[in-house]
Order: structure tokens, then sequence, then C-alpha cells
């Protein structure tokens, strides 16, 4: 059946490909005419176009929750539970009971020689430090921490491990971690003390690691001062340095609620100078390859000019999008590096194919016949590209919808602006040529040297020859190279075997790392590398993963606590909660546990509804805290929560994980509907979608793929071909990724699925230019088609890579990535396109097109 198919597809290709084929020589043939006009219109509308740019600051939005986690993350949904049944008590403050990021500042003080950071002198210098914190003021000095902090019984809520320190100076340890008793209360201090060395007793020898918060008020009637506040707060520690201390014991690491966002804002356009840089690279690279010792059929401003169509097309389309409204993402940064490489591609494709026209037809004939060939080819990748673009504006994420919008819209100007504007300029260069002029001075010389002048003259002032034989220019050592040595080495039966053993073996060690790819993304890799933000994390996770985030477990459902059997069961799910390895079993807070034992205290009958819903008030009253962990409403319990607390979460592996076990846990309660959040659940949302997503980004392209290819190209099992290639290739680069340790996250998703849908046009224009061959055997159709494109597709893969190695000394992740992905893409993609593709295509298809036919023919009356 799936032959009968294929064979039935072919004449359907057919159909497509000869006539578009005629409508781009026709195209060609009116280029040729009249290149003027094709020239300058695209030049116009750049122009104005690029009008756009103006709006760049008003687009701008990389709101992390926005843009970089799911619009349906379930956590949304749970917060948007916590605030309606547990709204915030202003006046009584509590970090564990945000349900979002709040309004902070925070400091992390380490101790230098690893030292001991509770002892003095280093301890006075964090109190000295603490002060000048609290003495900041704004507002003309109306305004200080002590207006504007986060309260709780009417004072603001210390940085309570300082007190403790303080009181026990002289015996530090009496210090137990990581809970301590103080004042009748209980404090857990693992989450503000660092590098712990602890006796038997869990009493602390030493600690080298202290972390203070500065909590404000999260009100909007205070917002801005607040705000105000926290760039006091910054301002301090980027004039404040350790030589105003008395010695130099600490290293000082700071962090407010806004840095984060902070720091992606004021980098969004960073990406525009390496892109600047990357195209003054691409053009000189472009143009070396594209050198030539005649001075007449050299190619140097085509090259120029071709890479000028890429940018004009960034130009056009970025514009375009910044007119009506699109929001500009730093993700969108990559793109134009994406744009240069198909630019590249296309260029050399032309270029080649117009030096296989002979140089004695009017330049009309032979744009007519360059566009034939090299446009159709160009088409296939283009048409892929732009569908599966347009398919990823229905992700997940808002931040790869915009930056599909943004690659879309691109490589359509691309395409454009390659048939318009490039193609125009190779007209009218090639009117110089026919004209026989100089390419510097346009100036006309002849084609041989007169014996007469010195050798500098034939060096300089001579040019125009060409092949006598075929009637068109000279070819090139490297297309020589290709034809008469590499592609017949390449067709050569043994090569053939060794080729696909080595196949084999490539496939084998992309399937293995395939198994090694980890998950993840440290939340700091959105921000430069030297940043405030990426110093205070990665102290964060070395002195303060042994103890993670404090997560709620929230019954969301009414439920009859004092329903002794009921109850027992909820208990028991919770335990299960306690038994997990990322959870501490004795740091825990629950309402229900403290209720019970107010209620053992004082002879209460908890068991029956109307003493337990009785005696709640007067809990609550000693306990205002715990208030805030029950909606009740009238007699019934609507919702509550409890409070456990993880441990060792020291990468963001470990977070999958955790989220992976949480979430396993509350399904399997059958007493309750549990749910588990807490804020930074929000972006862990992300792990869910991201191998789910990938997946069916890869399945769609391929999909894409296989129905342009089986339209355009005239033989279904040359589609199937380049179809299969998109797999190759994504198994090579997913398991090369994991050797490169490069992590799947939403960025690296990004950048894999616009890569991946790359690679085929290494493996298309091969593929088309092989079934497009006039050669009878499959051999002879391999080395034509290596002939023809195998120069222009090692001169895009090695110009574009070698343009973005810039990305590679990046300060930022999402670049580092980029580059670590498109090289791994263009080199892999490469590879198939030169070396396992044209000895698939000549192993795996008929040996001439006569006899390709006639079995056609024959299956068909078979059928």
């Amino acid at each position: 059946p799936c032959l009968s198919t294929l064979i039935i597809l072919q004449p359907l290709g057919n159909c497509l490909s000869k006539p578009l084929s005629g409508l781009f020589e026709k195209l060609g043939l009116l280029v040729g005419s009249w290149p003027f006009y094709f020239f300058v219109i695209p030049v116009l509308l750049s122009a104005a176009l690029s009008g756009g740019f103006a709006f760049l600051k008003d687009r701008e939005d990389n709101d992390l929750e926005r843009q970089f986690t799911p619009r349906k993350g379930p956590s949304k949904a749970t917060r948007a539970f916590v605030g309606e049944n547990f709204p915030y008590n202003f006046s009584m403050f509590s970090q564990d009971r945000l349900y979002d990021k709040g309004n902070f500042a925070s400091l992390i003080a380490v101790s230098t020689n690893n030292s001991n950071v509770l002892a003095n002198p280093a301890f006075e210098d964090i109190v000295r430090l603490n002060n000048k914190i609290l003495n900041i003021t704004v507002d003309n000095g109306r305004q200080g921490f002590s207006e504007l902090c986060a309260k709780a019984h009417g004072e603001c809520v210390p940085n309570i491990i300082l007190e403790i320190i303080s009181s026990t100076s002289a015996d530090e340890a009496s210090i137990t971690y990581p809970v301590h008793e103080h004042r009748s209360r209980s404090i857990f201090l693992g989450s503000v003390l660092g590098g712990v060395i602890t006796d038997a007793s869990g009493s602390v020898i030493s600690a080298q690691a202290v972390k203070l918060f500065y909590y404000l008020e999260h009100q909007e009637s205070t917002a801005e001062v607040s705000r105000l506040w926290l760039r006091e707060f910054t301002e301090l520690f980027s004039d404040f340095t350790l030589a105003s201390l008395r010695c130099a014991l600490l290293q000082v690491s700071y962090y407010t609620s806004k840095s984060r966002q902070e720091e992606i804002d004021s980098h969004t356009t960073d990406g525009f100078p390496l892109f600047l840089f990357t195209y003054a690279c691409a053009i000189t690279l472009s143009v070396l390859s594209c050198l030539r010792r005649d001075n007449v059929r050299n190619k140097l401003w085509v090259a120029v000019f071709g890479v000028l169509s890429s940018g004009l097309a960034v130009l056009s389309s970025f514009g375009l999008l910044l007119y009506i409204g699109v929001p500009f993402v730093i993700t969108v940064a990559n793109s134009p590096f994406l744009i240069l490489g198909i630019g590249l591609n296309n260029m050399f494709i032309m270029i080649s194919d117009w030096q296989h026209t002979s140089v004695e037809d009017p330049v009309p004939k032979r744009m007519a016949h360059s566009y034939k060939e090299a446009i159709m080819s160009i088409t296939i990748t283009a048409l892929t590209d732009v569908l599966k673009f347009f398919l990823g504006v229905m992700s997940d994420f808002p931040s790869v919808q915009s930056f599909c919008l943004y690659t879309s819209v691109s490589i359509i100007f691309c395409y454009i602006y390659t048939i318009t504007f490039f193609g125009a300029f190779l007209a009218l260069n090639g009117r110089r040529e026919a004209s026989n002029r100089h390419w510097l001075t346009c100036v006309k010389i002849p084609t041989e040297s007169p014996d007469q002048y010195p050798g500098i003259h034939q060096i300089c002032c001579v040019g125009g020859d060409y092949d006598k034989n075929t009637g068109a220019e000279r070819k090139q050592l490297a297309s020589t190279f290709f034809k008469d040595f590499y592609g017949p080495f390449l067709m050569k039966p043994w090569m053939k075997v060794v080729v696909i053993f080595l196949y084999v073996a490539y496939l084998g060690t992309s399937i293995y790392g395939c198994f090694y790819v980890q998950q993840g993304i440290e939340l700091y890799d959105l921000a430069a590398d030297n940043s405030h933000v990426t110093r205070f994390n990665k102290k964060h996770r070395q002195y303060f993963s042994d103890y993670g985030l404090s997560v709620m477990v929230i019954v969301s459902e009414e439920f009859p606590y004092w329903d002794r059997t009921k109850r027992h069961q909820l208990q028991g799910c919770i335990g299960d909660f306690k038994k997990l390895q990322f959870v501490d079993e004795d740091v825990y807070t629950s309402w229900l546990d403290s209720y019970l034992s107010y209620g053992r205290e004082n002879s209460l009958n908890l068991d029956d509804k109307g003493v337990f819903l009785k005696n709640l008030s007067p809990f609550f009253a000693l306990f205002p805290f715990l208030k805030q962990d029950v909606n009740l409403t009238g007699d019934a319990i609507y919702a509550s929560r409890f409070f456990i607390q993880t441990v060792d979460i020291a990468s963001a592996t470990m977070e999958i994980h955790m989220l992976k076990g949480l979430n396993a846990a509350a399904e399997k309660c059958s007493a309750a509907s549990l749910l588990v959040y807490n804020q930074e659940f929000i972006f862990y949302d992300q792990y869910d979608v991201v191998v789910s997503s990938t997946i069916k980004n890869v399945i769609v392209i391929t999909a894409v793929m296989l129905v342009v290819s089986l339209l355009l190209i005239p033989n279904p099992l040359c589609s199937l071909l380049v179809t299969y290639s998109i797999g190759s290739v994504t198994a090579g680069v997913t398991g090369f990724m994991a050797l490169w340790d490069v992590s799947l996250d939403s960025i690296s998703m990004i950048i894999f699925t616009v890569c991946i849908g790359f690679t085929v046009d290494f493996s298309a224009h091969v593929t088309y230019a092989f079934v497009s061959s006039n050669k009878m055997s499959s051999n002879d159709k391999a080395v034509d088609a290596l002939s023809s494109l195998g120069y222009p597709i090692l001169q895009g893969a090695s110009s574009t890579i070698l343009g973005v190695a810039v990305l590679a000394t990046s300060a930022f992740h999402i670049f580092r990535t980029f580059f670590k992905i498109f090289f791994l893409v263009m080199s892999i993609g490469m590879v198939h396109g030169l070396f396992f593709i044209p000895v698939f295509l000549a192993s795996f298809t008929g040996s001439s097109d006569k006899d390709e036919n006639k079995e056609n023919i024959l299956k068909i009356s078979k059928l």
C-alpha cells in the first residue's frame, strides 16, 4: 500500500514542480529585463518599514512570567485559588504564605577564607551593613524602611537571625540548626544560614554565609515609593564596597524582587551589536569565498549585496511587526542570525546556478535559466520554514509565539528579496560581465593581455575568460574538486559501505546521547554572567541548597476535619509527603496539628463538629498566623493549607524531580483533593511542557516537510529521504547536546526547533538537484548534484558557523546556547547534505530514468 501511494503521488509532484519551474523561469526573464525596478522597490520598502524601530522600546515585553511560562500552566490556576481562598493579611506578614514574589530586597554575606561568618569581626560588618540598609530613605527623607516595611503585630518583620546571633554571641554553640528555639518560638534557620557545620547535637559550630531579607509592603498605595527604596538599595551596593568596612572579610551579593526583570529588560537589544559583528564577519567570509581571479567574473559585490539582502529582510520584517504592535521579546534577538544563514544559502545557490549558464546568452535568458533551477529549490525550503514557524505561533509559550512570528515574516521577506533585490543585482552584475567591465572600476577591459604589457597587467586589467567547451564560466577549484574527485570517490562501492557504516555509528551514538539530555533551566541564565542577579543566585545555590522551597499543601475542597476517620486519612496523605526523599519530615507547619494539640491541652472533644468550629476563634486569637491557613465561611471549612519543607534541591533537575514527586503524592491522596504550590512553581510548569512541545514541533516540521516535498519534488522516494533526514539530524543534535552540556528548556526548545527546521535546506537542495539532473545513472546524478551544490552548501554552512561564532563569547546563556545548537545543526546538516544523503540517493534509487519509468509503468499496470 505504501508503494502504491508513492507511485500515485509522483505525478502530483510533477504537476506542481513543472508549472512552478516555468513560472520562475518567466520571473527570471522579467527580473533580467527590468532589474532596476526590482532593485529599487525593496530598498524603498525597507526604508519605509524601518521606521517601525522607533516603536522598539514601546514593544519590548520581557515579563518573565508572561513570556517564559506556559500560558495555561497549572500553577497559575493554583495561585488564583490560593489568592481567592487565602488573601493576604497585611498586618500579619508571613514569607511562607506569599503566593507571588512579593516586594523585597535580599543579600547574601559570605565569609572569605572559609572563616566563620557568625564570629567577629565578620559579624560586626554584617550588623553595620544592615544598619546602613535600614537607614535608606526616599521621598526627600520622609520614607524609610520603618515606614515601608512589611509588618507583623504592628512591627517590621526583622531579620531574626541577627537578633539570635547577637544574643548568643558569647556562646555560639547554643544555636541549633536548622530549627532554633527563640523566645518560646521555633525559628527555621535553614533559609538564612548556609555552609553550616554542626556538632552531634545539632548545635552550630560555624557558618560560611548569612542571608538577610528586607520585605516591604505589597500594596498599590506604596508601590512607587517601595520601588524607589529598592532602587536606593541597589545603588547602595553599586557604590558601597567592602573597603568601607573595617576589614575585607565578606563577599556580599544582593538581589531585589525587581532585579531579575530589570536585568532582562536592560539587555533586550544586546543581540543587535552581536548581529552587526556577525554581519560584518558574514560579509567578509562571503566575499572571500566569492572572489575570482578573473577581473570580470569576480563576484565580490554579488556577495556583499547577497548579505545585504538578508539585512533588508530583517529590517523590513521587524519594522512591519513593530508598526503593528507585536511584542519584542529577548528571544527574538536570535532571529536575525537564522535569517542570515538562510540568506547566505540562497545567495550561494543562486550564484552557483548563474555560473552554469552560458556567458554568451543575453542576461534575461541567463536569469531565466538560473531562476528555473535555483528558485524552485529555494522555494521548497522557504515554504517549509514559513509553515513551520506559523504553526509555532500556537505554542504555549508567548516568547515562542513572538519569536516564530518575527522569524516567519522575516523568512517571507528574505525569500521575496532574494528573488527581487538580490536577483536584480545579479542581473545588473551580469550586464557588467556581458560588457566585459572590470569588477571595481567598471571600465571595459580586454579578455587577453597583449604581449608588450607586463605580468601585473594580466592580473589587474584583463578578464572575461570562460570555458569555450561549455560556454559557462570556468568552474572554481572547489566545484571541480566535487565533480572530478570527491563525487566519484564517494560513489565507489566500498566507500558507500564505509559511509553507511559511519552513519549507523553516528545514529547509534546520537540515540545513546538522547537518553542523557538534561532538563531544566537556572532562572539566572536569563541574565548576564557578570550581573548581580547571577552572582546572587549562584551563591544561593552554593550555600543554601540544603533547604529548598517551603511548599503549600492545599486541601482545595470542603472537608470535615472533625470527622476522626477522614481526618486520619488526610493526615496519612500529609504523612506521604513527609516520606518523600526531598522533604524534611521534621520541619512542618500544620494548623490542624496545632489545633488538635490545643484541644488536648484544653480537654476539648474536637471530634464533635460544633465543638470543633466553636473553638477555632479562640485558637486563632492565640495563633493569628495560622488563621491565614483556613478559609472558614459559616459552619464549613472550604479550604485549608499546610506547609512542608523541601531539602537538597541543588539543581534544576532536582526541581523537576521535586515537582513531579509532589504532584504524584497529591494525586495519590484519596481522602481529599490536594494541590501543591509555591510561587516558583509558575516557572517549573515549563518542564512538563518543554519535552512534549519539542516532540510536537519536530513531528509538525516533519509532516510539513513531507507534504511540501511530495508536492514539489518529482520523486516520492526522494521526498521521504528528505523527511527522514529531519529525524536523523534531530537525533544527532539531541544526542550531542547532552555531550556539550546543553539542557532542554524553554530557551533551547525555541532554538532547537528553529535550527532543526533549518537543516532541511541541505538535504532538500541536494535531493532536488539529484532529481532534476539529466544524467542517467543514480551515481552520475549524485555526482552532478554534488558538483552543482557541494561548494554552495559548504560555503553557506561554513560562513554561517564562522559568522555566529561570535555568540560563543557572549555573556548571555541565550546566545551561547544558540551558538551551540546552531553549530551542531549546521555541522550535522552539512555532513548529511554532503556525505550521507548523496550515498543514500545513489544506493536506494533506480539506476536510470528510463528503467525507472518502465518499472513504474509495470507497477501501475499491476495495480
